[in-house]
């Protein structure tokens, strides 16, 4: 089955990124919020079965991580295809994006098996009931890692043909599922903390079985193609060195604030938080650019991706600048739905004014990060990040520590990263070098 798309990027109206955008936003939410349940749940469990659910989920979280990588990746590459009018090429790079996250997701499944133990004595700091809780809940859970990351490989493909009802349906029922059954396999059940793990592999292996069924629908050859998988490897891995820089900057950020004091790192806590938050929701619309600028660009219409590029950035910046006037709005309040400490909401106030002086430059550089990957421009991502990162952010937030800034020294170092990136990725549209034509790049 074949689609031309040839004329539909001029078309392209905000309703149109909106209905793009909405359903991924709802997709990216959906675990965050099951995260929530999961933990309400288990909380009532006692202490150590909570704080093992902590050590076990941010392991979890990581996987998850890896699974967006691929979807990232597979989207742009997909909607090349699609926008070339090839659907059945850009379903096959959802096969092959499949294949990889299938191999992952098993040597995960077993690595856990055989090594969860040991990372859960590491993170938990030493053996103790901690460890031996986070250890049994991984190596249940870790058996849903191969649904997840079909999951994550099915978005991907999904997205790049532009169908966002079928996501929707794939990934809020098996969670709404998973929320129903963790309660009852926990208690009534008698399974306990390994309940939530059992809830977990449930959905998530029905969720990978839901995409993988998309795919055979789609009538084309399942065939593994080791040439595809490597070019969809080296995606990859730029993605997940761009989002390793990430990562160093915030956990630095956080060790930073951590030697300002106990308020202070409270503080940040709630920020970063709130940050995070915001991220998720311009990260909906960073995947709507991704869809549509992939398309444009697998038509052979440069001219239609800049058009696109220049209108996602203006949408970003508007969607950053309502964000800053509620975190403005809130400054007063927000701060004490988290804490009650009067230490911790005066820090708080430290890191205020930047967080809502960078949220309208973050709106864009989300954005313009949808357009570059979707353009497959993706090294140019991971050069800039790992440089804003390393010759930017980490140095603004330990200078913050050797000047004794406080918390406002951090946050402005992380104003730096935005702005560093957001310069960057400007003269790199400006430049036009990353509007390559043609199915793919």
């Amino acid at each position: 089955m074949s689609q031309s798309v040839h004329t539909e990027p001029r078309s392209v109206t905000p309703r149109r990124i909106a209905a793009l955008a909405l359903p991924a936003l709802v997709v990216l939410a959906a675990e965050p919020i099951y995260v929530l349940v999961d933990t309400a749940v288990v909380g009532h469990l006692g202490r150590v079965p909570l704080a093992a659910l902590a050590i076990g989920g941010t392991v979890l979280t990581l996987i998850a991580w890896l699974g967006t990588v691929v979807a990232y990746g597979t989207t742009g590459r997909s909607a090349r295809r699609f926008g070339a009018g090839d659907r059945a090429s850009a379903v096959a790079e959802g096969v092959q994006a499949s294949w990889l996250a299938l191999g992952v997701g098993v040597l995960v499944a077993l690595g856990m098996q055989f090594g969860g133990g040991a990372l859960a004595r590491t993170l938990a700091g030493g053996p103790g009931e901690v460890a031996d809780a986070a250890a049994q809940w991984l190596r249940v859970a870790a058996l849903g890692a191969p649904g997840l990351l079909l999951a994550a490989a099915g978005n991907g493909w999904l997205r790049g043909v532009q169908d966002t009802r079928r996501p929707l349906l794939f990934v809020l029922g098996p969670n709404l599922l998973s929320a129903v059954l963790c309660p009852l396999l926990v208690y009534p059940a008698g399974l306990g903390l390994v309940g939530s793990a059992v809830a977990n592999v449930i959905a998530q292996t029905i969720g990978g079985v839901l995409f993988a069924g998309a795919l055979v629908a789609e009538r084309i050859s399942l065939r593994p193609r080791p040439r595809l998988i490597g070019q969809q490897l080296a995606l990859s891995r730029d993605l997940l060195i761009r989002g390793v820089a990430f990562q160093a900057s915030f956990l630095s950020a956080t060790a930073v604030a951590a030697r300002f004091g106990v308020a202070a790192v409270g503080a940040h806590q709630i920020a970063l938080q709130l940050w995070f938050f915001t991220a998720l929701v311009l990260d909906a619309l960073a995947i709507a650019a991704q869809s549509l600028v992939g398309a444009a660009l697998g038509a052979g219409d440069a001219a239609a991706a800049r058009e696109l590029a220049r209108r996602i950035g203006l949408l970003g910046g508007a969607c950053g600048v309502a964000f800053a006037v509620l975190i403005a709005a809130g400054a007063g309040v927000v701060p004490g739905w988290f804490s009650s400490d009067p230490q911790v909401r005066d820090q708080a106030m430290l890191a205020w004014p930047w967080f809502v002086a960078m949220l309208p430059l973050a709106g864009v550089v989300f954005a313009l990060d949808g357009v570059l990957i979707g353009a497959g421009d993706v090294r140019y991502l991971r050069n800039l990040t790992v440089v804003a990162a390393l010759a930017g952010f980490l140095p603004a937030i330990w200078l913050a520590y050797g000047l004794d800034l406080g918390l406002g020294g951090i946050w402005a170092g992380l104003t730096l990263f935005v702005v560093l990136r957001l310069v960057a990725l400007l003269l790199r549209l400006r430049s036009g070098a990353w509007a390559v034509v043609g199915a793919v790049r």
